[in-house]
């Protein structure tokens, strides 16, 4: 078929392909397909944010024990798992991409939708240290495949297919980055150097996700409800950078980097060993575990186990608001169990990587704040970016991620984050590149 974005006869020239006319029949099909996708995104995570509330604010309030106790992700992680088991081994898809993966990996198709959001709605809020960015985006391509399905008669030839299923991913994920910018650069990185073609891909992302945008940020105000969505509605106070700030700053930097990248690590084992048999048991196992690493952060601070458990979004919050408010114990303590945590439902349990790794880029950076010279600001900017650089391999998107992040008090820091993502991306890739134990060195 000539009309088709994948069979075009012009496919050979991007310049002629942007103007085919399959081509531009898929840009208004993406605007129309991001509205309905935003709103689907946004009952998706406000259940999430709704129950996640209810688990470890209402219910122990209920109990009358004020604030969740530090045994409270004990049962509620072992439900989880029990919940996640089956959904992993019986229903199609398995719940979605297992998440020491990444985000990527082929479109999610409408049959493992159930899965994907089952997943995600009935474990996550019971304190899995997963984001919920990778379901998001699992959710938002198989409604657009779905959506197109149902609005074309004749079938969709599969690179047009993988165009529109990563065009309402973009939409989706855009909902909880802050807005289309970050979801359309992180496209352009995933990409790669695609030169010409890029843009062939590009537009109708960033058609989708920007419909999905505005549609999400408008029904949020009307409805007034929350979605826990990746934002600081408080700053660190912004300081001029100094050679104090890159002395410490840039080891702090690594300092992230191998401590993400070793949980990382260990994520990859974890999933070795769900994956080799008896899956259903050692996923609730591993469930289990996650449960010990957030009760032994409760024991070690006296601290709410709430704030190691979850993706992340409402610590992170805390932290901004009042960043001299954490010890130095506090903050190593949440940054070990946390990461130890998130390796392990790296491997085993479903969800995004994105924001819990975040969450320990911060606070390693923080504990390393009371080093003589490096302010909280600088701290707070580098462990976002060093954390996100390690978990996706995409420094631009981490670096606009962290500028979105801090708004205009990121404009000081903008030298420390770019230096930040590249002595991350450095660090990580020499450990990846490490020989493991077991393996024969590559002859490269």
């Amino acid at each position: 078929m000539s009309g088709t974005v994948g069979q075009s006869p012009a496919a050979d020239d991007p310049a002629r392909l942007l103007l085919s006319r399959g081509y531009l029949r898929l840009l208004p099909l993406s605007l129309v397909l991001g509205v309905p996708i935003a709103l689907a995104s946004f009952f998706f995570v406000g259940l999430q944010h709704w129950l996640q509330h209810l688990v470890w604010q209402e219910l122990p309030h209920a109990l009358g024990l004020g604030r969740a106790p530090w045994w409270w992700p004990l049962p509620a992680l072992t439900l989880a798992g029990l919940i996640l088991a089956p959904i992993v081994t019986r229903l199609p898809g398995a719940g979605g991409h297992v998440p020491v993966h990444g985000l990527g990996g082929d479109p999610v198709g409408p049959r493992a939708l159930p899965g994907v959001a089952l997943a995600a709605v009935l474990t996550l809020p019971l304190g899995v240290t997963l984001g919920p960015e990778a379901p998001l985006m699992a959710v938002g391509s198989a409604l657009a495949l779905l959506g197109v399905r149902a609005l074309r008669r004749h079938p969709v030839d599969p690179a047009s297919a993988k165009v529109v299923a990563t065009a309402g991913s973009t939409a989706a994920i855009s909902t909880i980055l802050g807005g289309p910018v970050v979801a359309a650069i992180m496209v352009v990185e995933a990409v790669g150097l695609a030169g010409p073609r890029l843009a062939v891909l590009l537009l109708p992302c960033l058609t989708a996700s920007g419909a999905g945008a505005l549609v999400f940020t408008g029904f949020g105000h009307w409805t007034g409800l929350s979605t826990g969505a990746l934002a600081l509605p408080t700053v660190p106070p912004d300081a001029l950078p100094d050679a104090g700030d890159f002395l410490w700053g840039l080891p702090a930097a690594a300092l992230v980097a191998v401590l993400v990248s070793t949980a990382h690590q260990f994520g990859e084992r974890a999933h070795r060993w769900t994956s080799a048999r008896a899956t259903a048991v050692r996923t609730s196992a591993c469930a289990m575990a996650v449960g010990v690493c957030l009760t032994a952060y409760a024991l070690l601070t006296g601290r709410s186990p709430e704030e190691a458990a979850l993706s992340g979004q409402t610590t992170l919050g805390q932290m901004a608001e009042d960043p001299r408010g954490w010890s130095v114990l506090a903050l190593v303590a949440l940054a070990l169990c946390k990461a130890l945590a998130w390796g392990i439902s790296l491997g085993s349990l479903r969800g995004g990587p994105i924001f819990p790794a975040v969450l320990i880029g911060v606070a390693t950076g923080l504990a390393c704040s009371g080093l003589p010279g490096l302010g909280a600001a600088p701290a707070f900017a580098l462990g976002i970016t060093a954390a996100a650089t390690v978990v996706t391999g995409q420094p631009l998107t981490s670096c606009v991620l962290a500028v979105l992040l801090l708004g205009r008090d990121a404009y000081n820091q903008m030298p420390l984050i770019v230096l930040a993502a590249v002595t991350a991306l450095l660090v990580s890739s020499r450990l990846r590149a490490r020989p493991r134990p077991g393996c024969a060195p590559s002859d490269a």
